[in-house]
């Protein structure tokens, strides 16, 4: 039976999903791809061998670019992904995060590609904060080592229904900043900018500016313990995230931070532009307002839409990249 990936699925997410829907085990399905035991699934989200490629192109009719599109291979952002472990201790890092709130929402519950970012600490969509393990066992995510044929919103170890996990809370601050932040490497890499891996540098020492983790690196931290690292950093100023010496980077950083992320620069820039239409138009020439940030937000995604080189399933913030910074006084 072929399944169609998800928006922004993850490959790992969606061969559970093909072997549960062709009634094989995620464990026995490693088999059937010639895999080994342990993280199968989870390897192949960054390397998939072509052998592999073949098969599922032969017998899951799915296009070898959709294959790729849902792995996390040859990203900018490679260093900020939460490093593949099976077992982890209390305050360590698992390898995936998830939002219970996306899973009671799904028709078939799937894991997101973004979630597998450490600078991730919180659903976009529902505003709770991201988990990763179960609230019962306390063992992280391993629905590639399932042996029952079970959906892999059900824990690997002890049965619980991920859905039902208790909404974690995240001070707004918190994903404020981890908006923008998620909007700054956006725009730095759709230009290219020779300054992102020294962002990443930068944000992968977070926890050190914060006071969190006793010098560990942002992906070294458990899901709980980013979050009080994030919370940290929004109270602190934010100089030591944005600064670099690319000026204009640096410039567009704090543009993004100061607008509160790219939807209120957006707002900032529409703003601008319509006093400026106002004071050089004529009365008596002037048409009905328009909603200027939607019309904004419409042209730039329209003019250079590409999601090759962002995460799929995110909004796409590619336009703004192209334009230079603008003063935002009236």
């Amino acid at each position: 039976m072929a399944i169609e990936p998800r928006p922004d699925e993850l490959l790992s997410s969606w061969l559970h999903r093909l072997a549960f829907a062709n009634g094989v085990a995620p464990r026995s399905f490693a088999g059937v791809l010639g895999r080994g035991e342990g993280m199968w699934s989870a390897r192949l989200d960054l390397q998939v061998p072509h052998d592999v490629t073949t098969l599922l192109k032969q017998q899951a009719a799915v296009a070898a670019e959709a294959l790729s599109a849902m792995t996390m291979a040859g990203q900018v952002l490679t260093p900020l992904l939460l490093p593949l472990r099976e077992n982890a201790g209390r305050n360590r890092s698992t390898w995936m995060q998830y939002c219970p709130l996306c899973f009671v929402a799904d028709e078939a519950p799937y894991f997101r590609r973004r979630w597998r970012l450490a600078t991730r600490i919180s659903c976009l969509v529902h505003g709770c904060g991201l988990r990763d393990r179960c609230p019962a066992c306390r063992s992280g995510i391993a629905s590639f080592g399932q042996s029952e044929l079970i959906p892999q919103h059900f824990c690997a170890r002890c049965g619980f229904d991920l859905r039902r996990a208790a909404k974690v809370s995240v001070k707004a601050a918190a994903r404020l900043l981890e908006r923008c932040i998620d909007d700054i490497c956006k725009v730095e890499m759709a230009k290219g900018s020779t300054m992102i891996g020294s962002l990443v540098s930068r944000l992968l020492r977070a926890p050190v500016v914060a006071g969190v983790g006793s010098g560990k690196t942002l992906t070294n931290l458990s899901a709980a313990a980013r979050i009080r690292c994030f919370e940290q950093l929004a109270a602190k100023p934010y100089d030591r995230l944005v600064a670099g010496n690319d000026t204009a980077a640096a410039h567009w950083r704090h543009l993004i931070l100061d607008a509160g992320g790219h939807d209120g620069l957006v707002a900032r820039l529409a703003d601008f532009m319509e006093k400026d239409r106002r004071s050089a138009t004529p009365e008596r020439f002037r048409l009905p307002d328009a909603d200027l940030p939607a019309l904004l937000e419409a042209y730039l995604r329209v003019m250079a839409l590409r999601p090759d080189r962002v995460f799929a399933g995110e909004r796409d913030l590619l336009p703004l990249a192209d334009l230079e910074p603008l003063p935002l006084q009236s």
